[in-house]
């Protein structure tokens, strides 16, 4: 079984900002630097050592309150939370830092998402203290196509993100271009300044900035797992036959769960709670609407609409 050309001829690139010092990481290696707790207690009978091949074990140890959590504490930096720069050809080498999920909706209607990880999220200032900090973070790029052309891509940021034509997005021969932001890795289809207070709503300036810039290339293909999913039955099928696919269905979250405010580590401004300095890592790639009616997730409070130009 291979994948259809069309999902890498048309895979997006990433420019990371120049200033991030968060690069790509290897999703299994985050397993090496966190273990699993609940409630802030350690899972008792959780396999031991945690591999992409079991880390779905855990769905029955406490399932989607299952946190990853880091054995260093991350105000030290440690160098793992770094993640690996990509060389001069754009590849994270020794780390396979993205999943790429095609699910194949028939009659020539095929989705592709590019999902890619970071062993950390910086959140942005806010009256010069950040916000929204967390271990572990996965952002993605969604491609739809008909019968092997690109219709339409969505970039994540937040807590929803952005649609475009195919045709209006920047490309780079006929790969569309993403932009990273600094800390936050939220997907950008232009570089600069975009304010993300409110869902859905891209503005130039605002309270909670983003910053992108044209820095460091990265192919996200030249490290990547390849899989096919079956939305009927809801499971994942390595195309290549031996990468690992268990971890797929982890339901749980890849960073620690937010800091309690006894936590020293914890800020709030003014004790206002969306203001936390850190909040619970993400869930995974199975909870991001891999089988999807619209190339946006669905959002009750957010229509989707893929706009035909990069400006309003």
């Amino acid at each position: 079984m291979a994948v259809p050309p069309f999902v890498l001829s048309y895979a997006p690139v990433v420019y990371l900002q120049s200033q991030d010092p968060y690069f790509p990481s290897d999703i299994g290696a985050q397993l090496l630097h966190t273990k699993p707790e609940v409630n802030f207690a350690v899972v008792q009978g959780a396999t031991s050592p945690l591999t992409l091949d079991n880390l779905a074990s855990l769905n029955g140890l406490g399932g989607t309150n299952v946190y990853l959590t880091s054995v260093d504490d991350v105000t030290k930096n440690p160098a793992w939370l770094n993640g690996v720069k990509p060389d001069g050809t754009g590849k994270t080498n020794g780390a396979v830092s993205t999943a790429i999920i095609v699910n194949d909706h028939g009659s020539g209607n095929v989705d592709a998402f590019y999902m890619y990880f970071y062993a950390y999220n910086q959140g942005p200032p806010v009256f010069g203290q950040e916000i929204g900090d967390h271990v572990g973070d996965w952002e993605h790029n969604m491609i739809r196509f008909k019968n092997g052309v690109p219709q339409s891509v969505w970039y994540s940021q937040h807590a929803y993100g952005e649609a475009f034509t195919y045709a209006a997005v920047e490309k780079q021969g006929v790969r569309p271009v993403v932009y990273s932001a600094k800390g936050s890795h939220a997907s950008y289809a232009t570089t600069g300044t975009h304010d993300h207070t409110i869902p859905g709503l891209n503005l130039d300036a605002g309270p909670i900035e983003d910053h992108c810039d044209r820095g460091t290339l990265w192919d996200p293909t030249l490290s990547a797992y390849l899989y096919i999913y079956d939305a009927n039955a809801n499971t994942f099928t390595a195309y290549d036959g031996v990468s690992p696919t268990n971890w797929l269905s982890f339901t749980g979250n890849w960073g620690d769960q937010q800091y309690p405010d006894s936590d020293r580590r914890q800020k709030k401004i003014f004790g206002i709670s969306l203001t936390a300095k850190f909040v619970s890592g993400p869930t995974g790639p199975l909870d991001k609407q891999l089988n999807r009616q619209d190339v946006c997730p669905h959002d009750d409070k957010l229509k989707c609409f893929v706009s035909p130009s990069l400006r309003p």
